[in-house]
């Protein structure tokens, strides 16, 4: 005899199971969009994206509400992407030039590899959110609690450590995406170079502001763990 309370746990499971599936077919599907942005260009259609998924394009939509809820997840998996691919970027050693020099070159590079994807978080802001600002916002939160501790180690006040930050992100990231659409016949190393000076005169003017002359080759004492985005 099945009692009610047996029904309910039942049910209970298997809402369970249909909800791990359904999270775990959207990772699928995320995946698959990925693929498809990196052959076929931003503006790829949600058709594609299906046949890059092997499934027809109905079936996506049982899966997401409609195309602007794919877009976002597709924009939250591609910050996430970001934030992993430059985390190991947090626990660099050296000097303020060495380690200037590795994120810039970092920041570039994954722009680079992937310009189709950073242009379809271009294309597509949901309201308030832009997803290319959430990328910036995710690096430039990061790159705070690091300007911080140097800034206290220096004896700074460290309330211009977070516009800083958010101006370092900016000058890297827009200057970089204009030279994604022009480059110019301008390397992507020689660019780098040129945005690692650029970055390194703001730091400069900002810690001489603040009264403190640092050599950038000078070995900096490594910064705390710092926490995962």
């Amino acid at each position: 005899m099945i009692t009610p309370s047996a029904t309910t746990r039942s049910g209970d499971g298997r809402a369970a199971r249909w909800t791990g599936q359904r999270e775990r077919r959207r990772r699928e599907f995320v995946e698959a969009a990925l693929r498809a942005i990196a052959e076929h260009g931003p503006r790829v259609s949600t058709a594609r994206i299906a046949d890059e998924a092997g499934v027809a394009r109905p079936q996506l939509y049982k899966h997401f509400d409609d195309a602007t809820d794919l877009q976002r997840a597709i924009t939250v998996q591609a910050t996430r992407l970001v934030a992993t691919a430059l985390r190991p970027l947090w626990e660099l050693r050296g000097s303020a030039m060495e380690l200037i020099t590795v994120a810039v070159d970092a920041h570039t590079g994954w722009l680079s590899e992937n310009g189709n994807l950073y242009r379809y978080l271009s294309l597509h802001s949901h309201g308030d959110r832009d997803a290319v600002t959430d990328v910036r916002t995710v690096i430039a939160r990061q790159l705070t609690r690091l300007f911080e501790h140097y800034m206290t180690l220096l004896g700074m006040d460290t309330r211009d450590a977070e516009p800083a930050a958010f101006g370092v992100v900016g000058l890297v990231d827009s200057c970089t995406a204009q030279w994604l659409e022009n480059p110019r016949d301008v390397p992507r190393t020689e660019l780098a170079a040129l945005l690692t000076r650029w970055t390194w005169r703001l730091l400069d003017d900002t810690l001489r502001a603040g009264g403190v002359e640092l050599d950038p080759h000078i070995t900096l004492p490594p910064a705390p763990p710092q926490p995962t985005i």
